[in-house]
């Protein structure tokens, strides 16, 4: 126990420095899949031809490993945090995208059509019915892509 204190008196601030850019480099990741991920799903649900296509494609790049992935983008854009946010942006993706798809898929019919019925648009229906309907099973997916690339980012 003694050499526990000792260690975090020593190294406690560069411990704690690490940690904060773990969680940071983790964190810039899932956001930037939020955003490429959340509309994506959404123009997925419209365009069901692709969709499938799409999901695939997203799906084969979760199975590249990320040492891969570092060793193609660091050539491209340096050492450092970004080729690791990069790769970690790949894979927070799929789990988004997927519940995304999948959630504002299953949005009932005749809320959809009570949402015409009373002169929404398509986008104030995506905003005012489908997202919020939407919002638990999308939030089911942030979480599993946070879980997954905090533990992926230490390695």
């Amino acid at each position: 126990m003694n050499t526990f204190i000792q260690f975090l008196s020593e190294n406690g601030t560069e411990l704690l420095f690490r940690t904060w850019e773990h969680l940071y480099i983790s964190l810039v990741a899932v956001l930037l899949g939020i955003l490429v991920a959340v509309p994506l799903g959404i123009v997925l649900t419209r365009v069901p031809k692709i969709a499938g296509f799409v999901m695939g494609f997203v799906g084969v790049l979760q199975t590249i490993p990320s040492l891969a992935i570092l060793a193609f983008f660091i050539p491209l854009v340096g050492v450092g945090k970004v080729p690791a946010i990069i790769a970690l942006f790949f894979y927070s993706v799929l789990p988004i995208l997927r519940n995304t798809f999948t959630g504002v898929r299953g949005v009932n019919k005749n809320l959809l059509e009570a949402g015409r019925g009373v002169g929404m648009t398509s986008w104030e229906s995506i905003r005012y019915v489908e997202l919020p309907l939407a919002i638990s099973i999308i939030m089911a997916g942030v979480r599993v892509s946070t879980v997954y690339l905090i533990s992926k980012s230490v390695v």
